[in-house]
This record gives structure tokens, C-alpha cells and sequence, in this order.
């Protein structure tokens, strides 16, 4: 019952924007970096839910996907402007 009160608690953190990032889609390190501050503040907004196998697991997938959401964004940014040239 502990568990699934945490889950809920640790989901209702997530509600809302998680990060606003400004990245350089032409620069690995500046996406790398966006990537990273994604990351911690998938952390932050779980902080205190560490010991929950199920929080651990939704946010190594939440920290998955955003990985992807801002490889494909910088993706389509430099595609972006190779057409505009």
C-alpha cells in the first residue's frame, strides 16, 4: 500500500513542464548537456521516491525518452536549415 501511495505522490511531481532546455542542435556538447539537465530534473522531481522500484523504472524511461525527444529535435532543426540554405 506504501508503494503504490509513493507511485502516486511520485507521478502527481510529475504533472506539468519537467525542464525548459535551450540546446545548440549543431553541437554535441550542447545537446549532450540538454540531455544532462533533463535528466536531473527528472531526478529532482523524484526525489525521496529512490526506493521505489516502480518510480526508478518510469523514470529511467521518462529519461529515455526525452534523450530521444531531444536527439529528434535537434535532428529536424539542422534539417530545418539545410532546407532553408
Amino acid at each position: 500500500m506504501q508503494k503504490l501511495k509513493d507511485l502516486e505522490q511520485a507521478i502527481s511531481g510529475l504533472d506539468g513542464d519537467i525542464a525548459h532546455l535551450a540546446f545548440d542542435p549543431h553541437d554535441p556538447q550542447s545537446i549532450e548537456l540538454a540531455i544532462q539537465d533533463f535528466n536531473i530534473a527528472i531526478d529532482k522531481r523524484l526525489e525521496g521516491h529512490a526506493r521505489n522500484e516502480i518510480v526508478v523504472n518510469i523514470a529511467e524511461q521518462l529519461k529515455e525518452r526525452g534523450r530521444n525527444a531531444i536527439l529528434e529535435r535537434a535532428a529536424a532543426a539542422r534539417l530545418e536549415q539545410e532546407d532553408e540554405q
